[in-house]
């Protein structure tokens, strides 16, 4: 059975003139999957495009969710 992780996505994203970093823990099996939920909210909550975002780093985090940091 897999276990379910804790992943920390550091990130910029452009939205219209300004780039904005960001930082995302996001509750996934795989860093796929992890990074798949990130794509997702954004696209969702702001209308940004898939290619307007740049994922700089993916890591592994502590299994307690905190804040997440970025675009309000």
């Amino acid at each position: 059975m897999s276990q379910v992780k804790v992943y920390t996505i550091h990130g910029e994203v452009k939205m219209g003139n300004f780039l904005t970093k960001f930082r995302k823990k996001v509750r996934a099996l795989k860093p796929e999957d992890a990074l798949e939920r990130v794509y997702k909210e954004l696209g969702g909550q702001h209308k940004v495009k898939r290619r307007a975002i740049k994922i700089l780093s993916i890591e592994e985090s502590e299994p307690e969710i905190e804040e997440n940091e970025g675009p309000r």
